[in-house]
């Protein structure tokens, strides 16, 4: 196999796991784990927020989290685009959850991620965006959000 060839597939296993480490990050509540899947100058966009830094992203992930008892996401149907030591990627997910005053909730929506690999050779997520589709009890009894904006490649 060229060498070409098995750098690009080492490099997509390389962003799968970035990503599992990070849904396994949360459902673990390894903050330590899941800060690590940051670039230090990461960017994540979340819920009508920005910010940029591991520290400032990891401040405003334990606040989200403050209020859950716990949170299994899975991310699934991942599409990565390779670039030499940049890539982008699109996944969808779905959040269980179980807030703190015992209700169940589930959320379901779609990242786009830039993903960086760092001078120690690792792949760390750039920037994270995330966008719901729905939001609210496992019934699906909450209005859902249409997907909008978001086609492929964009």
């Amino acid at each position: 196999m060229d060498r070409s060839v098995e750098a690009k597939i080492a490099d997509e296993l390389a962003i799968r796991e970035l990503v599992a480490r990070y849904c396994h990050g949360i459902a673990e509540r390894d903050d330590k784990a899941w800060a690590e899947t940051w670039a230090v100058d990461g960017e994540w966009k979340v819920l009508g927020q920005e910010v940029r830094g591991r520290d400032a992203i990891l401040a405003l992930y334990q606040k989200l989290v403050s209020t859950l008892r716990w949170v299994v996401q899975v991310a699934s149907d991942g599409v990565i685009e390779l670039a030499g030591d940049v890539a982008t990627g699109r996944w969808q997910i779905l959040e269980t959850i179980q807030a703190k005053d015992g209700r169940a909730l589930i959320n379901v929506g779609r990242y786009r991620d830039r993903y960086r690999r760092d001078a120690d050779g690792k792949w760390r997520f750039a920037c994270r965006e995330f966008r719901f589709s729905y939001s609210g009890p496992p019934d699906y009894s909450a209005e859902s959000v249409p997907p909008e904006g978001w086609k492929a490649g964009s």
